[in-house]
């Protein structure tokens, strides 16, 4: 048997302990420490997953195989670059950077290294998604609604880059199409830059996607709905469901309609994430979510965030 990963996570507060945890109990692996500016953050998480803490990642260097950056996102290219650099494969959180042209600068590294470079699109895993994968093709019209109520975690950036975009990997993943005209509007309420939003996306192939994404609502909610050719889709990624609406020709009369309800139950996506990452660093194998991918959802979000500005 091959020895365990070494593993380590960068950021230890609410989204890094979780990552923490996975590392903790996935097979094959071995958490050999959690870092985190605040020590005392670090050595809280350290003791309850019995594991080591420090204050800076860079002592880490030479004792781990790959670690999950999970710090605020203007500190994801400072981290990543240093890691990658020093032979660590990365599982960087979304975004993958501050800009674009950051997040460049890390998959431009990462592949002169010869590093993974996995980004932290959650909902890649979500089994809402990959249940009915198979069912998914030619979309005509995309309706996405990601609603959550505010907190202080992902604020450091607009919620263009903090929520809708999750749906933006998925759209460019349901439709990988040059995005041809953008109309956006935002708003801010809380923060200095916008913290409700809505996006219209037309593709070259006539698909027309409308993005809603607000961190100031009353209710959590993510939901995205899908019409294809005799085929609706209706997503709800927060209860991991999907109804299925499917229209069968009937000779001589009026199409049928049949209607299909699938409750997938809980499912980890997060350590469905790790695993997948885990295995890339074993293989070698192209991440399930690659830099270029992270890269591609971050250039579209500056698009929306120009024309937003120029409104």
């Amino acid at each position: 048997m091959s020895a365990p990963l070494r593993a380590a996570v960068v950021g230890a507060g609410y989204l890094g302990s979780f990552h923490a945890e996975k590392y903790a109990q996935a097979a094959g692996c071995e958490l050999v420490a959690v870092a985190d500016v605040d020590r005392g953050r670090a050595d809280a998480l350290a003791a309850r997953l019995g594991t080591r803490a420090v204050a800076d990642f860079r002592e880490l260097i030479g004792a781990i195989d790959c670690a999950s950056v999970v710090v605020p996102t203007q500190h994801h290219h400072g981290v990543a670059t240093e890691l990658l650099a020093a032979g660590v494969d990365c599982l960087v959180e979304k975004p993958l950077a501050a800009s674009a042209a950051l997040a460049r600068e890390i998959v431009e590294l990462a592949n002169a290294r010869g590093r993974i470079l996995q980004v932290g699109h959650l909902e890649r895993f979500n089994p809402a998604l990959t249940r009915v994968a198979r069912m998914l093709s030619r979309p005509r019209f995309i309706e996405c609604h990601r609603l959550a109520s505010f907190t202080e975690r992902g604020a450091d950036v607009d919620v263009v880059r903090d929520l809708m975009i999750h749906d933006l990997d998925l759209i460019r993943l349901l439709v990988p199409e040059e995005v041809v005209a953008i109309e956006a509007v935002g708003v801010p309420v809380v923060t200095q830059t916008p913290d409700i939003a809505n996006a219209r996306l037309r593709f070259a192939g006539g698909c027309v996607a409308n993005v809603t994404a607000s961190r100031v609502s009353m209710k959590r909610e993510r939901k995205l709905r899908l019409f294809q050719p005799d085929t609706y889709i209706a997503f709800d990624l927060a209860e991991r469901s999907v109804r299925i609406c499917r229209r069968t020709p009937s000779p001589g009369g009026l199409a049928e309609i049949a209607w299909e309800q699938i409750d997938l139950g809980a499912v980890d996506a997060l350590a469905r994430e790790i695993e997948a990452f885990l295995a890339s660093v074993r293989t070698r194998a192209r991440p399930a979510v690659t830099g270029e991918d992270g890269c591609a959802a971050l250039e579209l979000a500056e698009r929306i965030l120009s024309v937003m500005e120029s409104a």
